[in-house]
């Protein structure tokens, strides 16, 4: 698009202006979303660093909508109470449920942390925060994966909040529900970068 227009940029700068401006944008779209649902799906997995294995831990709503992610090189209860406590932090607000999988961790974390929500442990009831991971495990795949763990953060931190955005849950619309919402979100997103908005 750009070079149609007789502008020159290299990848480089393109990479310069998503560290730049995407975590600003992510920011603006998370402080105009709707308050999060009450029922909280927490997972983690293994994403491969210089050959390295760290963890991508990720929580979602009961609507699918991402709270947060945190890039840790351990799976343990340390590592588990901090990203608890980010989690608690930029939300500002605890759940009325909590679910994860069996890793021990996430118990130790909760009695820490917030012991009087409610906490379901189960492989089974855990697919909301599994099936989030699919867009991350499609990007690292186009991106020939992560290069350093604060790379990998400062990424997936920008990219959780701006990617659902343009992704709706389209099976649950029809074509005319659909083309309202994507206007709409086209607009939100044409306000928080600063477009002017089209007629």
């Amino acid at each position: 698009m750009m070079m149609a227009r007789g502008v020159l940029v290299t990848y480089e700068t393109i990479h310069q202006w998503s560290r730049k401006f995407g975590q600003v944008f992510a920011n603006g779209l998370r402080r105009r979303r709707a308050r999060p649902g009450d029922k909280w799906h927490l997972d983690e997995v293994f994403i491969k660093i210089q050959g390295k294995t760290h963890y991508l831990w990720r929580a979602v709503d009961q609507d699918g909508n991402v709270l947060d992610i945190l890039v840790t090189s351990r799976r343990d209860a340390k590592a588990a109470t901090r990203f608890f406590r980010k989690l608690l932090r930029g939300l500002r607000s605890v759940p009325r449920v909590l679910v994860t999988d069996k890793l021990a961790s996430y118990g130790v974390a909760h009695r820490r942390l917030i012991r009087g929500v409610e906490h379901r442990r189960s492989k089974y009831l855990n697919n909301r925060a599994e099936n989030s991971h699919q867009p991350t495990r499609q990007r690292e795949r186009a991106m020939k994966k992560f290069t350093s763990p604060g790379g990998a953060q400062r990424f997936l931190s920008a990219f959780s909040g701006i990617s659902p955005h343009f992704r709706p849950r389209r099976h649950r619309l029809t074509a005319i529900q659909y083309r309202h919402e994507m206007t709409t979100r086209f607009a939100t997103w044409n306000d928080v970068v600063g477009l002017p908005a089209t007629a």
